[in-house]
């Protein structure tokens, strides 16, 4: 029987729990590196017991965790970020220029075909990547040849969050920055273009239809169907069945069209999650009730599944990188929040348990589907 793997990171470490296919029993490995804030964890495609960590803390700074055990072990790894060449400047909250400088690292994204390439989206936002398992990084600058200038800030910060690849065509990559926008390579990362045609932030920006200063939560593909994406946006979840070239709203009966996370199903490629917070000052669900939101039509129209998901008198979050997908045959959705929960739904959505419920606030979640 098939099983998976859950990588959580939290506020103050990293979790790893397991389960067979049944995805009734866990077993709850952690806290891994406790105190630290982990903003991801992720597995290789490749080989499924290479694990990469983002491990952060204001006092230590940066540092790349990589496990060759499945998270049994870890070993730190190359923490070198160095931006290329003349970094110049990027906008501030202010409209000023403000230097670049590396905070940390908001994502990691393992190659689909190489244990030893990883991607690294980093705040203030940039793409790099090691080709030797994390030892060394190089940033590919041409991203920030975009009107790097006029990025800026979202609340959080100016991270590099999304990071998708495209596994019909290894030289696109597709990338989602708060507050920048989307671009896409279509060359390795060599040039870099805008994908935001059809975005509208009316309360963000000056010009509401910019190229570049949109504030993009999360994007979300199917590897079956890489041409068609998903988005969610700070305000807006969006639409493209051309690799981004358009966008179209499909926010349809949503209570709220704010919200950070959005996921496809492993085998429905119209169906989609996403789930809603109330606005972007009251970062708590609508009416005070979690709630995930499935649509089997590829947006527009949308039902809500509450079946063991708090109901009354609930004001946690789901950040952008807590929702995940396992692949199997009966598709299992996941997703952490700020008050520690971590939800599982062996059933693509129709009922949820808790598989645990005191951790601290959670940052990321990915799963892994174990032959």
């Amino acid at each position: 029987m098939s099983s998976v793997r859950l990588l959580v990171g939290t506020r103050k470490g990293a979790f790893v729990l397991t389960a067979d296919g049944t995805r009734k029993q866990w077993q709850i490995s952690g806290p891994h590196f406790a105190g630290w804030e982990i903003f991801h964890l992720k597995g290789s495609p490749a080989d499924p017991d290479r694990l990469y960590a983002s491990q952060t803390s204001g006092w230590f700074g940066q540092v790349i965790q990589r496990s060759n055990d499945g998270g049994t072990s870890w070993e730190p790894v190359g923490n070198q970020f160095t931006y290329d060449g003349t970094p110049g400047t990027h906008q501030w909250y202010d409209g000023s220029q403000h230097p670049w400088e590396f905070k940390r690292v908001w994502h990691l994204e393992p190659s689909l075909s190489d244990p030893d390439t990883v991607y690294a989206g980093v705040e203030d936002a940039a793409l790099f990547r090691s080709t030797d398992g994390g030892r060394t990084w190089q940033e590919l600058p041409g991203l920030r040849g975009v009107k790097g200038h006029l990025w800026q800030p979202g609340a959080g910060g100016m991270g590099l969050h999304t990071i998708l690849q495209d596994p019909t065509n290894p030289k696109r990559l597709i990338l989602a920055i708060s507050a920048a926008g989307a671009f896409r390579t279509d060359d390795a990362g060599g040039t870099w273009r805008p994908i935001t045609h059809g975005l509208q932030s009316r309360y963000e920006l000056p010009d509401p239809t910019a190229e570049v200063g949109h504030c993009v939560h999360r994007i979300a593909m199917h590897r079956s169907r890489p041409g068609v994406l998903f988005m969610q946006k700070h305000w807006d979840v969006l639409r493209s069945d051309d690799a981004g070239e358009s966008w179209r709203e499909v926010s349809g009966n949503l209570p709220s069209d704010f919200g950070f996370s959005i996921a496809v199903h492993a085998h429905e490629p119209e169906t989609i999650y996403v789930v809603p917070i109330k606005s972007d000052s009251e970062h708590f669900p609508p009416d005070a009730k979690l709630r995930v939101y499935r649509s089997r039509t590829g947006g527009n129209e949308w039902e809500a599944l509450t079946n063991g998901l708090p109901q009354r008198d609930c004001y946690v979050n789901v950040l952008r990188g807590a929702m995940a997908v396992d692949s199997l045959d009966r598709c299992g959705v996941y997703f952490g929040t700020t008050g520690g929960q971590v939800y599982c739904s062996a059933d693509a959505g129709d009922s949820w348990t808790a598989i645990v419920r005191d951790l601290p606030p959670v940052l990321s979640v990915e799963v892994q589907t174990l032959a």
